[in-house]
């Protein structure tokens, strides 16, 4: 389970990240025009920004909340030389001339398998998320450590309509589509399902199930008109398989096991496509918004639990989605990869 497990205690750390409107930015210019809004697009290549503002028909947008922030460490890019020097075998697990989408990017653990991309030989990367600041600085920051091109777009994850217009920019822009980690979502917990209120449960199955969803049908809608197939990776979570312990959070679980569902049903129909759909299931992960002092009776309790006795690092998360992303997994699909250090196994 993610960083999105941030307990009740934790849940001011998440707030603050909720969507805010765009009232500074006069670059972008946003219309006011109730049925002409606009995603805010920032591109980054060699360090050099470029701001663009992408129409589209109205819709609903809201906040999205991504992953938990975790420790900041710059991305190594793949040299064109030494890719030419790696084995067969090896190079099945690059991504040269990929582009990928990533939901959530702007910070955490969405950020740091965008780098993981980009260190495996991306082309280009799509950064999506609500929040405006991180966004901005996750584009420029993998920019500056890769010197691929990296745009930014603002955009809610339950708004099918700009989703639809976004991806279809990405696939403008850089000519292709090849990837999707679908990351963006939030979490309760610590939450009592008898008195659980009827508009957080919405709110969360409506980001987690419907956002992902809406995601990945446009991107796959996409990689059908390009025809050259593609992998989509949904980051689910180990709560969509057991009930965690001991804080009570069932409408996260609930969703998770959507998406894991989900993630079946897209692989069996989209087959035929060439488009490969798995899912990571991660158990508790070392991130920011685990370490909270709140949290460290229970952190003693997931650890205690767990038979590798740690948290989850990020490159154990980095380097699954690199597989699932590469040709190193091209006969796994509808697969869901728990990476727990084992805490399903009792």
């Amino acid at each position: 389970m993610l960083a999105r497990t941030a307990l009740r205690f934790t849940q001011r750390a998440v707030r603050p990240h909720a969507f805010a409107p765009l009232t500074s930015r006069a670059a972008f210019n946003s219309s006011s025009k109730a049925n002409d809004p606009e995603v805010p697009v920032i591109s980054y290549h060699n360090g050099e920004r470029k701001e663009e503002a992408l129409q589209y028909e109205a819709s609903k947008p809201g906040p999205v909340t991504p992953p938990g922030a975790d420790a900041e460490k710059p991305a190594i890019p793949l040299k064109p030389e030494i890719l030419s020097k790696l084995t067969p075998t090896l190079q099945r697990f690059t991504l040269s001339g990929k582009v990928a989408v990533v939901t959530g990017g702007g910070r955490g653990l969405g950020f740091n398998m965008a780098q993981a991309l980009a260190e495996v030989g991306v082309q280009g990367i799509a950064i999506m998320d609500v929040q405006q600041e991180l966004g901005d600085k996750a584009a420029k920051e993998l920019s500056e450590q890769t010197g691929i091109d990296v745009r930014f777009y603002r955009v809610d994850v339950r708004d099918g309509l700009a989703m639809g217009q976004t991806v279809a920019d990405v696939v403008d822009h850089f000519g292709r589509l090849d990837i999707l980690i679908n990351a963006a979502g939030i979490a309760d917990s610590n939450m009592k399902a008898e008195s659980y209120d009827h508009e957080k449960f919405r709110r969360l199955i409506d980001i987690n199930v419907t956002g992902s969803f809406l995601v990945a049908q446009a991107v796959a809608n996409q990689m059908m008109r390009l025809g050259n197939g593609g992998s989509i990776i949904n980051i689910a979570s180990m709560s969509g398989t057991i009930v965690n312990y001991p804080q009570e959070q069932s409408c996260y679980n609930a969703s998770k096991a959507a998406v894991v569902q989900l993630t079946r049903s897209l692989a069996a129909e989209w087959a035929r496509y060439g488009i490969r759909v798995n899912s990571i299931s991660p158990g508790y992960m070392d991130t920011a918004l685990n370490r909270v002092p709140a949290l460290e009776a229970q952190k003693r309790i997931w650890i205690d639990h767990t038979p590798q006795k740690r948290l989850g690092a990020v490159d154990d998360l980095n380097n699954l989605a690199v597989y699932l992303a590469s040709d190193g997994s091209a006969f796994m699909t509808g697969n869901n990869c728990l990476i727990d250090g084992g805490y399903t196994l009792w």
